[in-house]
């Protein structure tokens, strides 16, 4: 197999693995105040994150960058559950509708922080080989394409319920968030950082 499909195919099963949900989680949290109409604006948030975690992912695997593992695996849910609750604050704000451009911003700092997550897996697969770039361009190429993968089926699922069904936005917005800073809420209590 050739072995830019290998490590392609690597981060899209990385980013689609279940037990990787903290991530999967993030993604929609993301998406969780758009509707499918907004699907550009959507493709440019999933894009900020995977640059944001790309850069790290680089800085990381290169050992550029030292990282306590145990903070970051804290501070994954800790974004998640930021953007959760901004998503729910948001509902209730009348600021305009530009004021969305921040979730760019917020999608490409803490795609900074999950790439650090990110790092220790990849660099157990690279073991100490130095010419990687090429590895992790393709890695990065297959987490992007799984992220777009959970965001099509979420944004489906979304087009089914609000536009087919009838539930208002707000509500299933309202719902997502809450369910998800539910479960981040979880795993921030659960991160080995505070044993």
């Amino acid at each position: 197999m050739n072995e830019f499909y290998m490590y392609l195919k690597l981060g899209l099963e990385h980013i689609l693995d279940i037990n990787g949900y903290d991530h999967i989680l993030f993604v929609l949290a993301l998406c969780a105040i758009y509707v499918t109409t907004d699907w550009k604006k959507i493709l440019v948030l999933v894009t900020a994150f995977t640059v944001g975690h790309s850069v790290t992912l680089v800085l990381a695997t290169f050992q550029l960058i030292r990282v306590n593992t145990d903070l970051i695996e804290l501070l994954i849910p800790v974004t998640i559950l930021v953007t959760a609750l901004s998503n729910i604050l948001r509902v209730k704000s009348t600021r305009p509708a530009n004021y969305l451009n921040n979730n760019y911003i917020l999608a490409l700092l803490f795609g900074l922080i999950h790439g650090m997550g990110f790092s220790n897996y990849l660099r157990a697969l690279l073991g100490r080989d130095s010419s990687i770039l090429k590895q992790l361009f393709a890695f990065n190429i297959g987490l992007e394409v799984g992220q777009i993968i959970i965001v099509g089926i979420f944004m489906l699922v979304s087009f089914i319920l609000i536009t087919v069904l009838g539930v208002r936005h707000r509500d299933w917005n309202l719902v997502i968030s809450s369910a998800i800073a539910g479960v981040s809420l979880m795993l921030i209590s659960q991160a080995n950082y505070w044993n």
